[in-house]
């Protein structure tokens, strides 16, 4: 696991910052011509963002939380530049998928904002001829106690488990890049979505944004995450092949966990109050019924 630039403890409630400014070459690695990269950007995980309307279209404050997020989207955009990326995409992520500024993102990247009714809804644009992927701004699923704004793409989930595995956004996202031959390379957020992207991708570089307290958080002054990020990029975009694919292997087998029961997707199967079932060889068929009833 790379956690190369701050770790945290509750205990102590302080942070240990780590290496800056420093180049691909720095790091053992070239920069590398032609890169491709796609990065998905959610808004809980932003540094800063700790209270539910600062995310919501509706809150006082998001606008201010929106320019912090397209700021941060910047920081991993700048790393890629220096590591040499050609070609970067960022996808909105989050809600309507229209919160990133688009006169205020960086201009060596193409943004794709808008919400779809696909299946690869946060992943919408990625596809194989990309190098790397990037998650930004990504929180804990739901459940998570400590996690602030933990939840796994709505409030109704209590979990959502494939293959016996329980994953949060970034698990199934990173499945979804996987199965196009793409590795997560970097995933920046709460400690807790850290701690879980590397329970399941093993060696990711990680960047804690803040210490999840539960509805509160300890976090990161605003530019001193971005220059972390930026860092992060560059060191984890020097040889992106280093890093594993997240798959899980075919047949998929979903168990969804909610509060409130929706009208069952056709072919999954009600197994208990408020869970739900349903197999398929094909993940996007999984995430259209992941969709219907969470």
């Amino acid at each position: 696991m790379r956690r190369l630039l701050f770790t945290s403890s509750v205990v102590a409630f302080g942070f240990a910052l780590g290496c800056q400014n420093q180049s691909a070459e720095a790091f053992g690695g070239g920069v590398q011509d032609g890169l491709k990269v796609f990065i998905s950007v959610d808004m809980e995980g932003i540094a800063g963002v700790t209270d539910g309307s600062h995310v919501s279209s509706s809150g006082p404050d998001y606008q201010y939380f929106r320019e912090l997020t397209t700021l941060e989207a910047n920081a991993a955009v700048e790393g890629a530049v220096a590591a040499g990326a050609t070609e970067i995409v960022v996808r909105d992520g989050h809600g309507a998928k229209t919160n990133i500024i688009p006169d205020l993102l960086h201009e060596k990247a193409k943004l794709l904002r808008g919400v779809t009714d696909r299946p690869e809804n946060m992943m919408l644009g990625l596809d194989e001829s990309f190098d790397a992927v990037i998650f930004i701004g990504y929180h804990a699923k739901g459940g998570t106690e400590q996690g602030i704004l933990a939840h796994t793409s709505s409030g109704n989930v209590v979990d959502l488990s494939v293959n016996g595995v329980s994953l949060p956004e970034a698990g199934y996202n990173a499945q979804m890049a996987g199965l196009l031959g793409v590795p997560v390379v970097l995933v920046a957020g709460d400690n807790w979505i850290c701690e879980q992207a590397s329970e399941l991708f093993g060696d990711v570089t990680t960047v804690e944004t803040k210490v999840g307290m539960g509805t509160a958080a300890l976090g990161l002054h605003p530019n001193v995450a971005r220059e972390k990020i930026r860092t992060a990029t560059t060191e984890a975009l020097a040889d992106p092949g280093r890093y594993e694919l997240f798959r899980l292997e075919p047949p998929y087998h979903m168990v969804l966990k909610v509060r409130r029961e929706k009208p069952l997707f056709p072919g999954a199967e009600k197994t208990g109050e408020g869970e739900f079932s349903f197999t398929s060889p094909d993940f996007l068929a999984v995430m259209d019924a992941f969709n219907a009833m969470k």
